[in-house]
């Protein structure tokens, strides 16, 4: 009887995940990034297959990107900041900021202007990565923010 239980629970177990592989497969399959709020996106120019996109949960922007925050003294950020954080350090010039991992994993995307060049600080707490950009196109200025979708369940943009 024991052993006849062990069989059914395998079975149940492996019924389950083949339809979450193709539940997972499909809703990848079906996304349409139109209708999630990507309208001013030029979507013909891609390199990744739609298909490898999947919803990561928040809509777009769901994740408040932050913009233009406001930087603490060295000695005002030790009252909530151990000197064992681990932080984003980025220098441009001779302007240096720090930004803590621990402010990152809820807003995940900081722009922010260091060394008078426009940045985005990015950290996907999926994959444990950080990343900087310089926040300018065609000369021009943006504002980068979180999608809501993940890539190989990395954050994108």
């Amino acid at each position: 009887m024991k052993i006849l239980g062990r069989k059914i629970s395998l079975i149940l177990v492996r019924v389950f995940l083949i339809t979450l592989l193709f539940s997972s497969y499909s809703m990848a399959e079906s996304l349409n990034l139109k209708s999630l709020g990507f309208y001013k996106t030029n979507l013909s120019k891609h390199t990744v297959s739609f298909n490898e996109f999947l919803s990561g949960g928040p809509p777009k922007d769901g994740i408040p990107a932050l913009l233009s925050p406001k930087f603490e003294t060295v000695n005002s950020a030790k009252q909530w900041l151990s000197s064992a954080e681990p932080v984003i350090l980025l220098k441009v010039k001779n302007d240096a900021k720090a930004y803590p991992l621990q402010i990152l994993i809820w807003h995940e995307i900081v722009n922010d202007t260091v060394g008078n060049l426009p940045v985005a600080v990015t950290f996907c707490p999926l994959c444990y990565s950080a990343i900087t950009y310089m926040r300018l196109v065609k000369g021009k200025e943006i504002h980068l923010g979180v999608s809501g979708l993940l890539r190989n369940s990395d954050m994108v943009m």
